[in-house]
């Protein structure tokens, strides 16, 4: 399975229809970019432990909704022949998504396929420093959600 879950928190209970809608999003993510064979790793956290990260690895001190962290970026590492790509962890803290499905108005489905796929773009490359490079992330992002019929 490319989609290795976790779940590392216990405020709020994490419903097997987040994940399987987070899966399909990031499956269709991979399949889009030719990249079907690799793995990425989901972890769902609670707000402190994404402000900790957040923290030590962006220098933002306070919670965040999702962080990326892409295997590509650093030191190539050799693999195996057969060994699976390992695209990197995505990390959404769902007190946080909570908080914005209420917000926007969506439901909690919709705002961890988005988070999802939000994630799953930045491992591929996808960025959104300059308002070009957030429009073309943001197309993406609706493109796959529209064609898996996730919606507002």
């Amino acid at each position: 399975m490319p989609v290795l879950v976790n779940n590392l928190q216990d405020n709020i209970e994490l419903q097997q229809e987040w994940v399987n809608a987070a899966e399909k999003v990031i499956e269709k993510a991979l399949a889009l970019h030719e990249r079907s064979g690799a793995e990425v790793s989901l972890v769902f956290v609670d707000d402190a432990y994404i402000h900790q990260l957040n923290r030590t690895y962006r220098g933002v001190d306070k919670p965040t909704d999702v962080l990326s962290f892409a295997m590509e970026e650093g030191e190539e590492i050799p693999e195996a022949e057969d060994s699976r790509q390992l695209m990197g962890d995505i990390i959404i803290s769902l007190q946080t998504a909570q908080s914005q499905a209420r917000e926007y108005g969506h439901s909690m489905v919709r705002e961890i396929a988005f988070l999802s796929v939000h994630g799953a773009l930045h491992l591929l490359g996808y960025d959104h420093q300059g308002e070009e490079d957030t429009q073309v992330m943001r197309q993406m992002e609706e493109r796959i959600l529209t064609e898996l019929g996730i919606s507002r």
